[in-house]
């Protein structure tokens, strides 16, 4: 049996970033996002997010892929948030999303940035926020000069 213990936190945002995920509606959404992931046998540790955006730590298996577990991940609560009729207008996610690896030792770190999310943009916007991990990682972010 493979022994596999890879972290990943990702990020993503709602279509052209706006601000739909409410505090009415934002932990319901963050919650089933959470309790989805589970029970497609994803070990999802912790989500939350803000106005535009969610993140979450989570944890592949070795017969799992980022793309497929993001997949996962955001189909199902997009359809349950429309279901649900948690918004007058249609909801959906961004197709990009941000992903890095959490080496063991970060864990815990991560983990208190995600849990810390509605103080964090008190002092930062998403953009900001968003820029910095761009800049951090040493993404190349390429636009279409068309």
């Amino acid at each position: 049996m493979p022994f596999v213990k890879i972290w990943i936190h990702a990020v993503w945002t709602t279509k052209n970033r706006e601000h739909l995920l409410n505090k009415t509606i934002r932990q319901n959404v963050f919650e089933h996002i959470h309790k989805n992931a589970l029970s497609k046998d994803i070990f999802m540790d912790i989500v939350n997010g803000h106005a535009e955006h969610v993140h979450c730590l989570f944890r592949l298996k070795n017969d799992q892929t980022i793309s497929k577990v993001l997949q996962l991940i955001k189909g199902e609560p997009s359809f349950w948030i429309n279901r649900q009729k948690l918004l007058k207008s249609k909801f959906q996610w961004q197709d990009e999303y941000f992903a890095v690896s959490v080496s063991e030792s970060q864990v815990d770190a991560v983990r208190k940035y995600i849990r810390n999310q509605e103080a964090h943009h008190k002092k930062k916007t998403f953009i900001q926020e968003y820029q910095e991990f761009i800049d951090k990682y040493g993404f190349q972010v390429f636009r279409d000069e068309g």
